[in-house]
C-alpha cells in the first residue's frame, strides 16, 4: 500500500506477500484478499480511469448520483463544495486515520458496524451468515449502544485475517525468546555455568528449533509463502511484520554463532554475545505488541502493558522448556528454574486477571474482552487459566507442572488472538 500524490490509496499487488498485516491494521475492515491472485486490494477509486481522465465505475452506474468523487483541495470541485456547504459524516475519526470518504445524512447507526441490533441465530431479512470460516457478525448483540433501535436487516461475511497459525506462532516465539533470555541471564548472575551443557549446546538448540517452528508458521500463514523473502528484499520499513521479521534473523544468527562456538568447546564468545543477545531476545519476544498495536481497529489490542505481558510470557516459556531439558544429575538447576516458573506463570495471571476484570475503554474493546470470556472462545481461555492455576498450586511440580503451565499459555494466547479479532469493523 502507498499514498498517490492526489491522496488516493493505491496498491503494488507485485508487492504483495499476503501477511494480511494490512487488513488488520485498517479500522474499517477496506482491505480485502482477492481470492484469484491472493493479494491484497481495496478500492482505489478506480485510479486507473482517473489517470485517464474518467470517473470511477460506482459513480458512472450510480442512476441517481449518490456517488461523488472529487479532488478536496480543488475549491471549485462539486465534492468541496458539498463538504463545504452540507453537515457530512466520517467512520471512526478517532482512529487519526484522517479518512477522506464522507457520509452526508448517515446516522450512527449506519456507520457504526455494532450500532444497530444484530438479530438472532445471525438470520438477516435479505442474507444471512455461513456458519464457520472465521465469520463475524455485525451488530450489537442486544442492542445496547443503538438510540434508534436499529436492527440489521443486511450483513456480509468477515473473515479474521489471523487464524490459529498468528496464535501458535506467538507461543513457540514466546519459547524462543525466553530460553536465552532465562538461560542468559542465569550465566550472567552466575546461577548457571558457563560452561555447562545447558548454555553451550542446549540452550541454542533449543531456541533454534522453537525460532524455526516460528518462522515455519509465518511463512505458512502468508498467502504468497514463496515472496517471503520480500520482507527483507522489498521491505515496508513502517510495519512491525518487517521490523520483527528482521529482529527475528538476527536473533536466529545469534544462535547459529552461539551453538557453534559450543560445538567447538569455547565458552569465551556466547558469553560475548550475551549483552548483544538479552536485548534481541527480548525485542524477539515483545515485537509481535507493536505488531497488533498496529491493528488501530482491534480497540482490545491498544494496550500499553502489552510488551512486558509478552515479556513475562517468555520467561514463563522459556523457564519451563529449560527445566523439561535440564540433566537430572542437576536437581538444584530444576528447581531454581521450577521457582522462576512458577514467579512467571503468576505474573501471567496477574496481568490477565488484571485485563480481564477491570472496565475497558470502549465498547469494541469490552466486546471483544466479553467474547473472550463468555462468547466464542470462552473454553480456551477459562481453560488455559485453570491450567495456569493448576501449574502454579502447591502439590504439582516436575514435568506436570510444566506441561500444564505451557498449554496453558497457549490456550490463553489463542483465545486472545482470535477474540481480539471477532469485533466487526465493517
Amino acid at each position: 500500500m502507498y499514498r498517490r500524490k492526489d491522496g488516493i490509496v493505491d496498491f503494488d499487488k507485485s508487492s504483495c506477500i499476503g501477511c494480511k498485516a494490512c487488513i488488520a491494521a485498517c479500522p474499517y475492515d477496506a482491505i480485502f484478499i482477492n481470492p484469484n491472485d491472493h493479494s491484497a486490494e481495496k478500492c482505489n477509486f478506480c485510479a486507473h480511469r482517473l489517470d485517464m481522465g474518467l470517473e470511477p465505475a460506482c459513480v458512472v452506474v450510480c442512476p441517481t448520483q449518490a456517488i461523488l468523487v472529487g479532488d478536496m483541495a480543488d475549491p471549485s470541485s462539486q465534492v468541496a463544495r458539498l463538504i463545504q456547504r452540507e453537515p457530512v459524516s466520517v467512520r471512526r475519526p478517532e482512529k487519526e486515520t484522517s479518512p477522506k470518504l464522507f457520509y452526508r445524512g448517515a446516522t450512527q447507526a449506519t456507520l457504526d458496524p455494532i450500532a444497530a441490533q444484530r438479530p438472532e441465530g445471525g438470520l438477516f431479512m435479505w442474507s444471512e451468515q455461513p456458519a464457520g470460516d472465521h465469520a463475524v457478525v455485525s451488530g450489537h448483540p442486544k442492542g445496547a449502544n443503538s438510540s434508534a433501535a436499529a436492527i440489521l436487516s443486511y450483513d456480509v461475511p468477515h473473515r479474521v485475517p489471523w487464524d490459529w497459525r498468528v496464535s501458535l506462532y506467538t507461543w513457540t516465539k514466546s519459547i524462543a525468546a525466553g530460553v536465552y533470555l532465562v538461560a542468559a541471564t542465569m550465566v550472567a548472575t552466575g546461577a548457571l555455568m558457563s560452561t555447562s551443557p545447558l548454555w553451550m549446546i542446549l540452550t541454542p538448540v533449543l531456541a533454534m528449533v522453537a525460532l524455526a517452528a516460528t518462522g515455519a508458521l509465518l511463512i505458512w500463514d502468508l498467502e504468497h509463502p514463496e515472496r517471503f523473502l520480500y520482507i527483507f528484499t522489498r521491505p515496508q520499513w513502517k510495519s512491525w511484520l518487517v521490523r520483527g521479521g528482521v529482529i527475528i534473523a538476527v536473533y536466529g544468527m545469534l544462535l547459529v554463532a552461539h551453538l557453534i562456538a559450543g560445538l567447538a568447546g569455547s565458552s569465551t564468545l556466547p558469553q560475548y554475545l550475551i549483552p548483544l543477545g538479552l536485548p534481541v531476545a527480548a525485542m524477539t519476544a515483545a515485537y509481535t505488541a507493536y505488531l497488533f498495536a498496529q491493528s488501530k481497529g482491534r480497540d482490545l489490542w491498544q494496550n500499553p502493558l502489552l510488551p512486558p505481558h509478552m515479556l513475562v510470557q517468555a520467561v514463563l516459556a522459556g523457564s519451563g522448556a529449560l527445566s523439561l531439558i535440564t540433566p537430572a544429575s542437576e536437581p538444584d538447576l530444576q528447581a531454581f528454574l521450577l521457582v522462576v516458573f512458577a514467579l512467571a506463570n503468576s505474573a501471567h495471571l496477574i496481568t490477565v486477571l488484571g485485563e480481564f476484570t477491570l472496565s475497558h475503554t470502549t465498547a469494541h474493546a469490552t466486546l471483544a474482552a466479553n467474547e473472550i470470556k463468555w462468547g466464542a472462545y470462552r473454553i480456551p481461555f477459562w481453560g488455559g487459566i485453570a491450567l495456569s492455576v493448576f501449574a502454579v498450586s502447591a502439590p504439582v511440580t516436575g514435568a506436570v507442572a510444566i506441561v500444564a503451565g505451557l498449554a496453558g499459555l497457549f490456550l490463553f494466547e489463542h483465545a486472545y488472538v482470535q477474540g481480539g479479532q471477532a469485533v466487526p469493523l465493517a
